[in-house]
């Protein structure tokens, strides 16, 4: 961080117009290449379509978010929102503050036609005679880098491309006379304009209750947000070549991790020493990790979502390793590996981790067009039902068929509490918008990707399991693209088995020694 960046806003720059000549002038001529169209072009376009014919006649108004501040005057590392990049193909930390506005097409009279404009409005290259080229500390090309021109986002992405000074006047014409719908949650400052237009429309026609109207106004923004959301649901041939880009990159990271083992022992806050070495590959491979990574030894695995990473790894124990690498399209993996760390599993934690891993299977089997996203969850909890039961968990008079009640039993879910699955890509829990008969009764079809992640947690002060089994918890995590005759485990080259993880490790150990 640059000493100017750290200072107070108090500091003064040089503001002459000697000065400000001087700054802008001597520098080579910028390139006038042409930015080649991207790969994910005409795949964003065909999404778009589907949007525009969802929604004819209407505006609607998507957009990337801006940057948020991490502290004083440093951004936290900009990612564009879900919908956003989903739209435009643009991923990675691109563009903050760009809006994408689909508009209707017209005649020249003015009345709606079939299809829209796709319209990206954000902050182009500015000039080098312009103040924001060197005295922009948030945005100015000296202190972040260049960013593309407009012609660049045409060329790239088969848009329009406008400056984002334009915007707020193009959003709000007509505004009386077109429906316009915005994705709230990605920008505040956009949803409050288009309030503000719509505030402003709405004074020109028939009072109605401000009251209602604001709640129509509300509940068409989130049938558009629900709407982008299930988009998803089914990936394309390029979403899934991203997928598997990412589950090739989660297990290189995991490689390394496995290889470090031993590091993370001797050096102490091992968990911490895990989630860097995961960390490195994830940034180098892609953009970075997809989610916070859980890296949870011993009792920690326990703890569902533990990502504060603090703790010790030690001999003997079971590290619960739950990562995925996000790649520059922010589509992620999300795997999980159970990894005895002295590098074999004792008696009891191959016992509980065969459990989990029959459950897996019966969820994975599951995986097939036709059935129902719930059918998955219910073969592999049927299976974790099971064990339970022989070894005697479940309380008196509750049998296997008692505790899968869902209205008087489920008291395996002390063990087992979360989803064995979620639908996965461009987020780690993709289409989140959907409803519950939208997502948890759906008919799965080929090319939708999704987890299968069954586990078994027994914590270190249950006094209902054995002695033996506190303090082990069990998580095996993989990634599977619906087919149409069946299902493909894009994670399939991650050993999964308790034997085939002890090879792993034995051969990753035995390549490094």
């Amino acid at each position: 961080m640059s000493e100017e960046q750290k200072t107070s806003p108090g500091r003064k720059r040089p503001t002459t117009d000697e000065f400000r000549a001087f700054v802008a002038s001597g520098w080579a001529p910028r390139g006038t290449g042409v930015t080649p169209r991207a790969e994910v072009a005409d795949h964003a376009a065909r999404r778009r379509e589907a949007v525009s014919a969802a929604f004819p006649g209407e505006r609607l108004v998507i957009p990337a978010g801006g940057l948020k501040v991490r502290s004083n005057d440093t951004d936290y590392v900009f990612r564009p929102h879900s919908a956003f990049a989903h739209l435009t193909g643009l991923g990675s930390d691109r563009e903050p503050d760009a809006v994408l506005v689909l508009e209707p097409n017209r005649t020249p009279g003015g009345q709606s036609t079939h299809g829209h404009e796709a319209i990206l409005y954000f902050r182009p290259l500015a000039d080098r005679d312009t103040e924001e080229f060197f005295g922009d500390s948030r945005y100015g090309e000296f202190w972040v880098g260049a960013r593309p021109t407009l012609a660049d986002i045409e060329s790239e992405l088969g848009v329009t491309a406008r400056h984002i000074d334009e915007f707020a006047g193009a959003v709000a014409k007509d505004a009386g006379h077109v429906t316009i719908r915005v994705v709230r949650d990605a920008d505040a400052e956009v949803a409050a304009l288009i309030d503000q237009a719509r505030a402003a429309a709405s004074e020109t026609q028939e009072a109605i209750e401000a009251e209602t109207r604001v709640e129509v106004q509300r509940g068409a923004d989130e049938e558009l947000a629900a709407f982008l959301s299930r988009l998803r649901f089914v990936k394309d041939e390029w979403e899934v070549e991203q997928m598997r880009d990412a589950v090739a990159g989660t297990h290189k990271g995991f490689d390394a991790v496995i290889a470090d083992l031993p590091e993370a022992v001797r050096r102490g806050r091992g968990e911490r020493w895990v989630e860097g070495v995961f960390g490195l590959h994830a940034r180098h491979h892609g953009n970075g990790v997809g989610y916070d990574s859980i890296c949870a030894s011993g009792d920690h695995a326990n703890t569902l979502h533990w990502i504060k990473n603090t703790g010790e790894i030690r001999e003997g124990d079971l590290l619960l390793l739950d990562a995925g690498v996000e790649v520059d399209s922010l589509f992620t993996a999300d795997i999980t590996r159970t990894l005895p760390v002295s590098g074999t599993f004792t008696d009891v934690q191959r016992t509980i981790y065969d459990a989990v891993y029959a459950a897996q299977e019966a969820g994975i089997a599951a995986c097939r067009p036709g059935n129902r996203f719930s059918d998955v969850h219910a073969a592999a909890i049927r299976v974790i039902a099971e064990h339970l039961h022989a070894w005697g968990l479940l309380p008196e008079g509750v049998d296997v068929e008692g505790t899968l009640d869902a209205e008087h039993g489920q008291y395996h879910r002390r063990w087992m509490v979360h989803g064995t699955s979620h639908h996965l890509g461009i987020d780690v829990h993709d289409c989140a918008l959907a409803t519950r008969e939208e997502y948890n009764d759906a008919e799965l079809r080929p090319g939708m990707i999704l987890t299968v992640e069954p586990g078994l947690y027994f914590k270190a002060d249950d006094e209902l399991v054995p002695a033996e089994f506190r303090g082990n918890g069990v998580r095996i995590e993989d990634d599977i693209l619906i087919t149409e005759d069946g299902h493909e485990n894009l994670s399939a080259a991650m050993p999964r088995s308790a034997s085939e993880v002890e090879q792993w490790i034995a051969g990753i150990w035995a390549a490094r020694a």
